[in-house]
């Protein structure tokens, strides 16, 4: 309630003023029910209540533990109970903070918290979520301490307070007198913490929240000062790595060269822990030659002698069945079936973490999503009190899902734990190939049927590898499963509904899970379920429009169930001028995704003509080539569209890698794949010439999700322009995973391969 008796308003809120020698200031909001989605037909789970929603709503309770700190020398600082890993929301989040406390964004710091499992689901960062979740809340805290360095000033200058204005960090009196925040700080104090009422700026009077701004790290990240999880120095804490099995999730039975391996140069400790053999030197480089040089005795892992093609047999029988009878005379279908190989989850930086155990005590240094759950775990294996493990968030060197699980934060703890020293681990490349978290291998059976133009039923059985969820949002979605709009669905059923969702008035539509647990490490690699989803839905609209005679674009934008759906399609319409002539063997794609309560819109070309599908690079894979994409991004609000914009160049690089290029082979319970050199992602050579993304202008006022949103838009029109391109709708991806090797797989033992000296040569 407001002080006027009134239930608060859109932009009138409640905070604290926290007990602190200066200003500390917190957010307290009130109830925020879902928006229900008003939609013609029936809509689907997602569109009443998503992830977003899940998570905005999960990090309420404790949104007022968040703080806001004011310091003498006139700059704020904030604890970002989220991970940066390359989205660059400490740079919105700074634009936050700065717009509502009147303050250049130069002069507030925000940094990564240590794990506070007070926050409970406040310190996950996951599914797009971070900017939605934190945007009003860190908003109201600004505001609060905005609202006391006025009053504090009012007192000092002895001015009414109605006559004061907060402008570039000091109060400004109408007389002409002013006073810094710096000076303020102090006196903003408070001994006691108190209650007390905000009003949030109106976005009128927006003046950062919505321009395009530099990363705030940009400068330390191109001049090489930047500190990264591989970057963290630890006293005494040596180079360590893991001699890792031939096979997934193998076990050590014997090491047979021990006392020679602990003889070897550098080498200070060798021992047996639960995922291998480890080895701690001077050195990486002395690291790496004893891993090679152990002979290990390995036992069998989770998939030991599986094949993917007994992965995609034990798919296709678990696949829920369709229940749209045979067609009557009149009525037509588009029936169909893809697959979707598994992908690596490895990002750029390799796992890594630093971790000092002591017998009462341990501290880890690592880049994590879910901090809360790391430290459990940890305490947990160590049998120590949660108290006792302390667990600091650094900023990692890309995710896309993979820094939600702390494998190499919980390998370091116990490393450390067995060597009794620190330790500074690191995984090796193919270690994160091989033995890393991997976005499921999965099959998509649809069936659409149609009469006299009109879509009647569209149905998708969505089969998939089980997809690892223990990072936290299972206690989120067991906490909050009052609030769900789905009953009695399993895990995965549930998050599936939460994420995916059709754009398309297609009569009556059902999308449904199905999954099959075989021993893998899986993930969710910059998005769920959604881009295999919606690859395959946006190909089989596409022969829906010729069925039906119809345009792919006209047909999109009549089955489209919402304007702002509409607009971005327009908008990529217009811009890659759709429907002009192009020669045989390029062809043009269409795509649209909605996704955390965001719209987008992908227009690609393709080049699968034989001298460009031929052309010839050193060491590498060409293959068909995107010429053109055009992007347009609706996520209702861009707090930094120029950040926007990056996020979605890189998403349109995953979304055209998981299409035409990047998977993994699974051979005998391994991965073939052992470095980026195999694993086929999106190169210079493959990036398309043109890019063009607009953001689009302000709709709803309040940002929703961005960061996986282009990956799925860009995955199906690029495999909607090889389908038109080519004549032939492809069926799996990506599509050249059928096709010749391209690379000799480096050995299984040793684990890794030996460091290359031949870097110079392969630089193009």
């Amino acid at each position: 309630m407001d002080g006027r008796g009134g239930e608060l308003g859109r932009r009138r809120f409640l905070g604290y003023v926290l007990a602190a020698s200066t200003l500390t200031v917190a957010a307290q909001l009130g109830e925020a029910g879902p928006a229900a989605a008003a939609v013609p037909s029936l809509p689907g789970p997602a569109e009443l209540y998503d992830l977003t929603d899940l998570v905005t709503d999960a990090a309420l309770p404790t949104s007022g533990l968040i703080t806001v700190q004011l310091h003498e020398d006139g700059t704020a600082s904030f604890a970002l109970p989220r991970a940066e890993v390359g989205q660059g929301i400490t740079t919105s989040t700074a634009m936050l903070i700065a717009e509502e406390l009147e303050l250049p964004l130069e002069r507030v710091r925000v940094t990564l918290a240590d794990a506070r499992p007070e926050l409970l689901f406040n310190q996950l960062t996951g599914g797009s979520t971070t900017t939605a979740s934190t945007y009003t809340p860190v908003r109201v805290a600004a505001a609060v301490a905005r609202g006391r360095l006025l009053a504090a000033a009012a007192e000092l200058l002895g001015a009414p307070l109605a006559g004061l204005v907060a402008r570039a960090g000091a109060v400004l009196a109408p007389d002409g007198r002013s006073v810094g925040y710096g000076e303020l700080a102090v006196r903003a104090g408070s001994a006691v913490t108190a209650r007390v009422a905000v009003e949030l700026k109106d976005a009128s009077r927006f003046e950062v929240i919505g321009t395009g701004r530099t990363r705030v790290d940009a400068l330390a990240a191109v001049t090489g000062r930047k500190q990264f999880a591989m970057d963290v120095r630890v006293p005494g804490a040596l180079p360590t790595m893991v001699c890792r099995p031939p096979t997934i999730n193998g076990t050590v039975r014997s090491v047979r060269n021990l006392a020679e391996v602990r003889a070897m140069p550098g080498v200070t400790d060798v021992v047996t822990v639960r995922t291998g053999v480890a080895v701690r030197a001077r050195t990486f480089g002395q690291c790496v030659d004893a891993v090679r040089a152990l002979s290990v005795d390995w036992g069998p892992g989770t998939a030991e002698g599986v094949s993917e093609a007994d992965v995609l047999q034990e798919l296709r029988a678990a696949e829920l069945p369709l229940v749209v009878p045979p067609l009557p005379l009149l009525t037509k279908a588009v029936d169909a079936r893809f697959t979707f190989h598994f992908a690596s989850n490895a990002a750029l930086e390799t796992n890594c973490a630093v971790a000092d155990v002591r017998p009462d005590r341990a501290e880890v240094w690592a880049s994590l999503k879910a901090p809360i759950a790391a430290q459990e775990e940890i305490a947990a294996r160590l049998g120590l009190p949660v108290g006792a493990v302390t667990v600091h968030v650094v900023e990692g060197g890309g995710s896309f899902g993979r820094k939600l699980f702390h494998d190499a934060a919980l390998e370091a703890a116990e490393v450390s734990r067995a060597m009794g020293k620190a330790v500074r681990l690191m995984w090796h490349r193919t270690d994160d190939f091989r033995q890393g978290r991997v976005h499921p291998m999965a099959t998509s059976r649809v069936r659409a049927t149609y009469s006299l133009g009109e879509v009647l039923t569209y149905e998708q059985r969505h089969t998939s590898v089980a997809t690892d969820f223990g990072h936290g949002l299972g206690e989120m979605l067991t906490a909050m499963a009052a609030e769900l709009p789905v009953a009695d669905l399993g895990f995965s059923e549930t998050m599936f509904a939460l994420t995916t969702q059709s754009p398309y008035h297609f009569g009556v539509t059902t999308q449904l899970l199905s999954e099959v647990d075989h021993g893998f490490n899986t993930g969710s690699m910059r998005n769920i379920y959604s881009p295999n989803v919606r690859c395959a839905q946006e190909l089989v609209v596409d022969q829906l429009a010729r069925g039906t005679g119809r345009d792919p674009y006209a047909f999109r934008r009549r089955f489209l169930k919402e304007e702002r759906a509409r607009a971005v399609l327009d908008k990529v319409a217009e811009l890659g001028r759709w429907g002009r002539a192009m020669p045989a063997g390029t062809a043009q794609g269409l795509a649209v995704h909605p996704e955390y309560h965001s719209f987008v819109a992908v227009l690609a070309e393709i080049d699968c003509r034989p001298q460009t599908v031929g052309r010839s690079v050193p060491h590498a894979y060409t293959g068909p080539r995107v010429t053109k994409v055009v992007c347009a991004v609706d996520v209702g609000l861009a707090v930094n569209p120029r950040g926007l914009e990056a996020q979605m160049m890189g998403g349109i690089m995953d979304g055209i890698a998981v299409a035409l290029s990047s998977s993994l082979h699974l051979k005998d319970g391994r991965f073939l794949e052992g470095s980026w050199d195999q694993y086929y992602y999106t190169r210079q050579w493959n990036t398309p010439p043109e890019l063009e993304i607009v953001v689009m202008p302000t709709t709803t006022g309040v940002p929703g999700g961005a960061g996986e949103l282009a990956v799925a838009g860009a995955m199906a029109a690029v495999a909607c322009a090889y389908g038109r391109a080519t004549g032939t709708m492809p069926t799996t991806f990506p599509i050249n995973h059928d096709g010749p090797l391209g690379f000799e797989p480096v050995p299984a033992v040793p684990p890794i391969p030996q460091s290359p000296t031949d870097g110079r040569s392969r630089a193009y």
